[in-house]
């Protein structure tokens, strides 16, 4: 990466992060597009037809299966069956080394080391109930769970008395939540959420029953604040509940949260009838480190936020965060006999093991190695984005993210190869923790050849993705 790039990605970043301490921030700047939108409405009906095509399913859905066999009778003897299920744990384990060498495109990271843990694995973990209120289950990681809700509590900026939350069993399990306080709080309130918001927040709508209005973005992503406007405008007579998006799913664009509270301001939404959970999946963590980026904390009028334990911390199962405030979840809340316990959660038995994870990392990085890791992987899409482009392939980086989106590869055994979101005619790369240059080069210099290959005949060209990175980002054979 060149010196101008490098300079504007550590410009970025910031030099030191307290998280005790609140800056006073003007609101940021709306977001234009240079992009003319005739030129896009042309273009996008001209792509109407290869951004409808079938979607690739994988080909193995329903075709293999690892049967399972009763044990012979004299099994126990001659140890046959445990020999085979090792053998078949360990041609595993090499499959598992392997994907994981070619690992690009969903936003896990997986450089960690959690060997410490492995005593634990002898027990039944399970923390039903509410986290801050003892149950008759005794094995348990409460203490552990309420450690990292309060980490990240101070990270948000809410006290530890006016807040509630839990550890999730998945990012969307913390959407599906947010949005039902939010329902709750205003059961015959609208949900707004951009089109690009992730596909639970539209599953939250369908399983809620709730009214769902989708907002238009920006070419970079983010929500589009005027069309947001326009459809508030409709229905003023009917509270609001708003997903803000700390990166979205394909492109990783940041909403302009304070542009979005102004807005509902503007239209006449005052905070008591208005409810924003903020989805930080992935970027959530990120962010805080992040100069220029719009402050996600609870001294704005928000509701709630969550985030996911295995994308940027690095938990080795699936779980997540999610915080509301206190005076929301009473709404929620149900006196369970049964556990002698309260429950407000989506899910009642919850993984025991993951909060473990988390407070362990949480305790071996500390503010200072998260800060360290958004700089490395800030710097890493910066240079596949350049290097991308100096390859002539049409790429984007939003300034706030470490997902590089670009063409999508002809080949889709290439696409399955290096495991790469796909929509439409782009896919992504999202940078993590554990994507070094080294693979980046290996990735880059594949794509390279194999793209000499699909594009050697005149009469085949790489697509135009204008429409959806921009013409300034698109090196087809028009915007070149």
């Amino acid at each position: 990466m060149d010196r101008k790039n490098e300079a504007v990605a550590m410009d970025l970043l910031l030099e030191d992060f307290d998280p005790t301490a609140v800056v006073a921030e003007p609101l940021p700047t709306v977001v234009t597009s240079d992009v003319n939108c005739d030129l896009i409405g042309k273009l996008a009906e001209d792509l109407k037809s290869s951004l409808e095509k079938p979607m690739v399913l994988g080909r193995n859905v329903h075709t293999t299966c690892l049967a399972v066999t009763e044990p012979e009778a004299n099994d126990e003897f001659t140890g046959d069956k445990d020999a085979y299920m090792a053998s078949v744990l360990a041609r595993y384990r090499k499959t598992l080394v392997e994907r994981t060498k070619h690992h690009l495109g969903y936003p896990y990271n997986l450089d960690f080391d959690y060997g410490a843990l492995t005593q634990l694995q002898h027990f039944s973990i399970n923390n039903l109930g509410d986290p801050f209120i003892e149950s008759n289950y005794g094995v348990h990681s409460r203490q552990f769970e309420v450690g990292v809700l309060d980490w990240f509590a101070r990270l948000w900026e809410i006290e530890k008395s006016d807040y509630w939350g839990y550890i999730t069993n998945c990012g969307t399990e913390g959407n599906l939540h947010g949005v039902l306080v939010g329902r709750e709080v205003f059961p015959d309130g609208i949900l707004y959420a951009s089109r690009e918001s992730h596909y639970s927040i539209f599953k939250a709508a369908r399983m809620y029953r709730m009214e769902c209005v989708k907002v238009d973005c920006l070419i970079s992503g983010e929500i589009d604040c005027k069309d947001f406007r326009a459809k508030l405008v409709l229905n003023k007579d009917k509270p609001a509940i708003i997903n803000v998006n700390i990166g979205t799913t394909v492109k990783g664009a940041v909403d302009d949260l304070d542009l979005v509270i102004q807005t509902l301001e503007e239209c006449g939404f005052k905070q008591d009838r208005f409810y924003i959970h903020c989805d930080g999946a992935l970027f959530g963590l990120m962010m805080p480190f992040v100069k220029r980026a719009p402050k996600v904390t609870f001294k704005k009028p928000i509701g709630s936020v969550s985030v996911s334990g295995h994308k940027f911390v690095g938990c080795p199962m699936p779980c997540g965060v999610q915080i509301t405030r206190l005076e929301h979840i009473n709404a929620l809340s149900r006196n369970v006999e049964y556990l002698a316990s309260r429950d407000a959660t989506i899910m009642g038995s919850r993984n025991g093991h993951a909060p473990i994870f988390l407070w362990y990392t949480l305790n071996k990085k500390g503010y200072k190695g998260f800060q360290k890791e958004v700089q490395k992987c800030l710097r890493n899409a910066h240079y596949l984005k350049d290097r991308l482009r100096d390859a002539g392939i049409s790429a984007m980086l939003n300034e706030l993210s470490s997902t590089v989106v670009f063409e999508r590869p002809k080949d889709e055994e290439f696409v399955r190869r290096w495991q790469l979101a796909c929509q439409g005619n782009i896919a992504h790369v999202v940078v993590m923790p554990s994507v070094n240059i080294d693979k980046l080069d290996d990735f880059l210099n594949e794509l390279v050849e194999k793209r000499s290959t699909w594009y050697n005949d005149e009469k085949v060209q790489p697509p135009c993705i204008a429409a959806d990175v921009g013409t300034e980002n698109c090196a087809c054979g028009q915007h070149k």
